[in-house]
């Protein structure tokens, strides 16, 4: 799915994830909240005036649920391992990939198709 670059596309990319795995039949807060946040991040950080920002769901029944997010802003990349640090103790933003690698049982950062990055997350559906 395209959605624009706004909060308004990030907030639709959250509805637009619980709809589809309700359809599915899979359970969704942990995923609608990894999509919160990585949504959130391609319309803040990698927005580029007139460019979309794109999700991806993909499913293998009763095993993985893959999220993906691409945005067109392949020079800012996320760091695992060092986005805690960036946010300060009284700070309103910054913890949004913290909280990706708290749920995802696995994440990281696509480059492989430029001119963009994806960041994407797995979920184990078969520990939940």
């Amino acid at each position: 799915m395209l959605l624009s670059a706004t909060r308004r596309g990030a907030r639709l990319a959250r509805r637009l994830t619980v709809q589809q795995l309700a359809e599915w039949g899979e359970l969704y807060e942990t995923a609608e909240q990894i999509v919160a946040e990585l949504a959130a991040n391609a319309a803040v950080h990698g927005r580029v005036p007139g460019r979309s920002f794109r999700l991806s769901l993909s499913l293998d029944p009763g095993v993985t649920l893959r999220i993906a997010v691409a945005d067109p802003r392949p020079e800012r990349l996320p760091e695992p391992g060092d986005f805690g640090a960036l946010a300060g103790v009284d700070a309103e933003s910054g913890r949004g990939l913290l909280i990706v690698a708290a749920l995802a049982d696995r994440w990281g950062v696509d480059l492989t198709v430029r001119p963009v990055k994806t960041v994407w997350a797995e979920l184990d559906l078969k520990a939940r």
